[in-house]
């Protein structure tokens, strides 16, 4: 038998919880080091116990599930399985980046073969599967945020706490509602597709803008335009995009 993993499981259910108790005690390949029903819990207990794997639900009281993986240290997060009930955008980007993604209710068998999976991407990045790999996670599966990369850590940008976004050399600035901005290395085109079209909008080649944060649109002889946002910013509006600004604010 191959070396014995240290699993952590977290979900705020109580029946889901012990399920994923006798699951993993049931393997003899797996050690259950521990268990707790919330996210924050769920990140005291990784930085204390340094699971091998980590089973998560996505939504618990206090921090998520991906809020856990986030929180952890790059250099030494363990292997990650979510079970959630919420077929969402989420299912495909885990089913590329994380370990396996499991849809309550799921059987003994579909979790084997996480636990399978799991096994085999241990094996082949050994015990620290590095920071490389748990980046591309992050980065894929906030159907709900942007993830920066700034010093060494990682902040996250809820896009709806995002009020435009300008470009800046090699680099996107996004201004949040609340006045903060954040640095992030991309480009406008990546970070377009990143944010949900019904929201977003690109205006001009240097600025993305939040379709509900618009107050006033004006226009020049020249046809280009500038809006103005909630709080008084004023953004620029190209030639080529002023028809689709003029339909999108009907």
């Amino acid at each position: 038998m191959g070396e014995v993993m240290r699993v952590l499981c977290a979900d705020d259910e109580p029946h889901a919880l012990e399920s994923l108790r006798q699951l993993i005690s049931a393997d003899p390949g797996l050690e259950l080091v521990g268990s707790c029903s919330s996210g924050d819990e769920a990140i005291r207990l990784a930085r204390e116990l340094a699971p091998d794997l980590l089973v998560l639900d996505i939504r618990m009281p206090g921090a998520s599930g991906l809020d856990v993986v986030a929180a952890l240290d790059p250099e030494a997060r363990p292997l990650v399985v979510f079970a959630t009930a919420y077929d969402d955008h989420a299912v495909e980007a885990f089913e590329l980046h994380a370990v396996d993604y499991l849809l309550k209710p799921f059987d003994d068998a579909r979790f084997t073969k996480a636990l399978l999976r799991a096994r085999e991407r241990r094996q082949k990045e050994g015990p620290a599967p590095g920071r490389a790999r748990l980046e591309e996670l992050l980065e894929e599966r906030g159907e709900d945020r942007l993830v920066i990369h700034r010093e060494g850590a990682m902040v996250m940008v809820p896009f709806e706490d995002i009020l435009w976004v300008e470009a800046a050399d090699q680099y996107v600035k996004v201004h949040g509602a609340d006045g903060r901005t954040e640095l992030m290395r991309a480009s406008m085109g990546h970070v377009e597709k990143r944010l949900p079209a019904e929201d977003f909008l690109r205006v001009h080649r240097s600025a993305i803008i939040r379709r509900q944060a618009v107050r006033a649109l004006t226009s020049s002889t020249s046809g280009t335009g500038r809006l103005t946002l909630e709080g008084g910013t004023t953004v620029p509006v190209s030639r080529t995009r002023m028809a689709l600004v003029r339909r999108t604010l009907r």
